[in-house]
């Protein structure tokens, strides 16, 4: 007998939601072959099974909430399939197994994903979440009164009736519990320097793209100098393991992504120290593929030392953002404007029109001070000034 437990999902990941089974007890079952769907905060995948055999038992029901390394099902790998096995939604007597396991059986709480007692899978809330319905309101028309895919685009196009309390996504609630924590245990700081923005002038004459056709941003421009000032701030590129704290010689660089009404996920570009624009511009593109089409990875998001959230809107000056344990720094970006400057030239002032742009870094008080912090930020502001974009996209 071998044991189907649920793996480590990513950091700060400790449960997931089981949202689909591929397989009913009795079936067979491939080794690698996926066996279930799991849903969490951060991202949705599915898991291969870890054996060739017959699925004998399913611990864990669809809608369950589960620890991970908690057993959700037991495959039998010298068992043949039963095509008269009782289906999982039917009372069926626990098959006797050879010898008792050790593992402890999951712990699972319902979840707010089953309303009226049927499961509702995470396309289906997103889109009632997007179009404000409450899925307690409909009556699905799937089978056993299973709210589709249709009936939620159809509830959404004929509007809401009537005011009605929103439990939380599962995404915007783990947000929130991490912020939480990371609010009480991180003596937070604060640091925001204006600086020039003339580099942003020369990328849009060269058009926002580099020579392979991908786009450029400003935040990659700005995320490039912060890397590569970190060389000089080693202490702000670390994380915390317990009361120590580890300094880390590669950069592992975090972006914030928000998620349609579903919180935000923090997709990481390994080893970033030592990118070009181009390259990193290639690197970042392809995770933002993968966040539109949800096929992150655990290890997308598993890793980061140091984060760096762009501008929230076009006119956003700055943000004050909360660092992401275990992490000791977060760089926000401010919207880039054009605003009234002195320029001098040949020893002669006259104002006119420039453009500047807010760095703002929030900072752990045990490893730094606002001065080393406003150190940084003007460090960045040179290295942003003085990058060759010609040179390198």
């Amino acid at each position: 007998m071998t044991d189907v437990t649920l793996p480590s999902l990513g950091e700060s990941v400790t449960e997931g939601i089981i949202t689909q089974w591929f397989k009913k007890v009795g079936d067979a079952v491939a080794r690698d072959e996926p066996l279930f769907e799991v849903s969490t905060d951060k991202v949705d995948s599915e898991m291969p099974s870890p054996a060739a055999g017959v699925l004998v038992e399913i611990l864990a029901e669809e809608g369950d909430t589960v620890e991970t390394g908690s057993r959700v099902a037991v495959i039998d790998e010298s068992g043949s399939a039963t095509p008269s096995a009782p289906r999982i939604d039917e009372p069926q007597k626990k098959p006797i197994t050879e010898e008792p396991s050790s593992t402890p059986a999951p712990v699972v709480a319902k979840s707010t994903d089953i309303v009226n007692g049927v499961v509702v899978s995470p396309v289906v809330r997103r889109i009632l979440a997007d179009g404000g319905v409450e899925p307690s309101t409909l009556q699905g028309s799937g089978p056993g009164g299973a709210i589709t895919r249709r009936d939620a685009e159809r509830a959404v196009l004929e509007g809401p009736t009537e005011e009605v309390v929103v439990a939380l996504s599962n995404g915007r609630r783990r947000m929130g519990q991490h912020m939480a924590v990371s609010a009480q245990v991180t003596p937070h700081g604060f640091v925001a320097i204006e600086v020039d923005g003339a580099v942003f002038a020369k990328l849009d004459a060269l058009g926002r793209s580099t020579r392979d056709g991908v786009a450029v941003s400003d935040e990659m421009l700005v995320s490039l100098a912060a890397v590569r000032a970190l060389a000089e701030f080693e202490f702000l590129n670390a994380t915390f393991t317990g009361e120590e704290l580890v300094v880390h010689r590669t950069v592992n660089l975090g972006l914030v992504r928000s998620i349609a009404d579903d919180g935000m996920l923090v997709p990481v570009v390994h080893a970033a120290a030592g990118l070009t624009l181009r390259a990193l511009a290639r690197r970042v593109n392809e995770l933002d593929e993968r966040v539109a089409s949800r096929q992150l990875t655990t290890d997308d998001l598993m890793g980061g030392t140091f984060t760096v959230i762009g501008a929230p809107s076009a006119n956003s000056l700055w943000s004050e953002p909360i660092i992401i344990q275990p992490q000791v720094a977060v760089l926000s970006v401010g919207a880039v404007r054009e605003v009234p400057v002195v320029i001098t030239t040949d020893g002669v002032a006259a104002v006119g029109i420039g453009r500047r742009v807010v760095l703002g870094l929030s900072f752990d008080h045990r490893v730094s001070e606002p001065v080393g912090a406003a150190e940084y930020l003007e460090r960045v502001g040179q290295l942003l000034g003085g990058l060759d974009v010609e040179g390198e996209r």
